[in-house]
């Protein structure tokens, strides 16, 4: 639908050269240990482990890397200062939940956007919105004139130009979407769009970032309202259907499958030189800043949308009366059953108390998932993002997308310092470039130099794989156990979900590389 893949398999080293040392991060705190839980699975599963022999290193490798993909852009005004990218992604869940994307924006203004998405209640609303919100964004941000132009070549049946060239691992086509529905929903967008506003190019380009903000607040909330009406339309003319369900990956999920299942949105959005993060729930997105000392700092670029945020949850109460003050928020949970206060999807805690009557009396297959108790002034949830625009210095080298699987296992300094070392080291693990006059004696000196770094071969050479690594490995002292990094990959599905989350992470490479 209006987008063009690029799929490239195998891995993708991006050079980056640096020559300064980094100083050593504090030791992170040690992880929790692996105690098994109690039961007679529990006990078998135990058993069963001290029995077998430790897991091999190609397996724990083949593991690890089976999501790896890293793409690297061409140089000039088409990167807009992206060098390219490393994502992985290790779910928790079976099927896993989360899902990313990256693509670059075509026509018009232009860009590169990247994202990672959490899903609950199935990964039905996370697919959709990795399949469906850049191309949002790209309406929102593209200007009239391409728009009009897209309208008529559509009513004359021209062939469209497509609006993204998407950048995918091959095991990210794997589940289809609605497209004949969600290119309509589109459709009516850009639209609306065309019908509604008024565009001045010169306003636009003195307040660019102001109107990349707005239009990433707009494509977001527009997917949402998109997937509930969708949703809505699905109920009203297929009231005796059977709701698909989330095991049913042979098929397209319905559409009320979409909304009442839900998911989280990191979005990051980089042109000329300037980012922007959209955020919506508890992923997020650290910025890697290599200080003029050779030191490494993690800036946060978005902000955690739970009970754990003071302001946000101020906000919650704030929009409900004070006789809600006891229920809108319980045991840290809105309603005391969700997490995340801003999601998409979700509609039992978006649509009125007599849409959610009419689904259950209709709907007898997702009555297992009762109403919220003290329902009582909707909508409770938003997928209003928080948007935080950075315009991107030298000393910026890297941006870190994560859902909340890593954050749970790693601080972000320490994120930000493994990635920082770990660019190093492929940098020093380069061949030594040897200019026309260098003697034996030069060269034996780069190699003694070298040498003397004391530095071994990298084990990934994909900066995500780096931190699933370590996030799972970790021994407390910034090295990797062995052990513990194979028991931790050998649990078992109805196990893995107690000792962390499904992991999606993706890396991207900002400036051009020192020289």
């Amino acid at each position: 639908m209006l987008g063009g893949t690029r799929t490239i398999s195998g891995r993708c080293r991006i050079k980056l050269q640096h020559h300064s040392s980094f100083s050593s991060a504090p030791p992170p705190p040690e992880l929790l240990r692996l105690h098994y839980p109690a039961g007679i699975e529990s006990r078998k599963y135990k058993a069963a482990q001290e029995a077998q022999p430790p897991m091999p290193s190609a397996q724990i490798n083949r593991i690890l890397k089976a999501n790896e993909f890293g793409h690297t852009l061409p140089r000039g005004p088409a990167s807009h200062g992206v060098l390219g990218f490393h994502s992985n992604m290790l779910p928790s869940n079976h099927p896993g939940e989360d899902r990313r994307s990256s693509a670059t924006c075509l026509p018009g203004r232009g860009g590169v956007m990247f994202g990672v998405f959490d899903g609950h209640a199935g990964a039905a609303c996370a697919h959709a919105v990795s399949q469906r919100l850049f191309y949002y964004i790209a309406v929102a941000t593209l200007p009239l004139r391409t728009l009009a132009e897209l309208e008529r070549a559509v009513e004359e049946e021209r062939a469209v130009q497509p609006l993204l060239e998407w950048h995918k691992h091959p095991r990210d086509h794997s589940c289809p979407d609605g497209a004949a529905i969600s290119f309509q929903s589109l459709r009516n967008y850009w639209q609306e769009r065309l019908e509604e506003e008024e565009e001045e190019e010169e306003e636009e380009e003195l307040h660019g970032g102001g109107r990349v903000t707005s239009a990433l607040v707009s494509a977001f909330l527009r997917l949402d309202y998109d997937l509930s009406v969708e949703a809505q339309v699905h109920m009203s003319m297929s009231s005796t259907r059977r709701v698909s369900l989330p095991e049913e990956a042979v098929s397209p999920p319905s559409p009320l499958r979409v909304a009442l299942s839900g998911c989280t949105a990191c979005v990051a959005h980089v042109s000329k030189g300037v980012l922007h993060v959209a955020n919506l729930g508890d992923s997020r997105a650290v910025l890697g800043v290599r200080e003029p000392d050779g030191t490494w700092s993690a800036v946060s670029l978005s902000s955690d949308h739970n009970a754990e945020n003071p302001d946000e949850l101020q906000r919650i109460l704030g929009e409900h009366p004070l006789s809600e003050r006891r229920t809108a928020v319980r045991h840290d949970r809105l309603l005391g059953l969700l997490l995340p206060f801003r999601a998409f999807g979700d509609v039992r805690f978006k649509w009125s108390a007599e849409t959610l009557r009419r689904v259950y009396e209709t709907r007898p297959e997702v009555r297992r998932t009762p109403p919220p108790p003290h329902y009582l002034t909707p909508p409770y949830l938003s997928a209003r993002p928080e948007v935080t625009v950075h315009r991107i210095t030298p000393g910026d080298r890297f941006l870190v997308l994560a859902t909340d699987g890593l954050w749970e296992l790693m601080h972000r300094q320490t994120v930000v310092q493994l990635v920082g070392e770990h660019l190093t080291g492929l940098q020093q693990q380069r061949p030594i470039s040897l200019g026309a006059g260098t003697t034996l004696g030069a060269m034996q000196g780069l190699l003694l130099e070298r040498k003397g770094r004391g530095l071994s071969v990298l084990e990934d050479q994909n900066a995500a794989t780096h931190l699933l690594r370590h996030a799972l490995g970790d021994d407390g002292y910034g090295t990797v156990a062995p052990n513990r990094l194979a028991k931790m990959l050998s649990l078992p599905a109805e196990l893995a979900r107690r000792y962390r989350d499904d992991i999606t992470i993706t890396v991207i490479h900002l400036n051009e590389p020192e020289l």
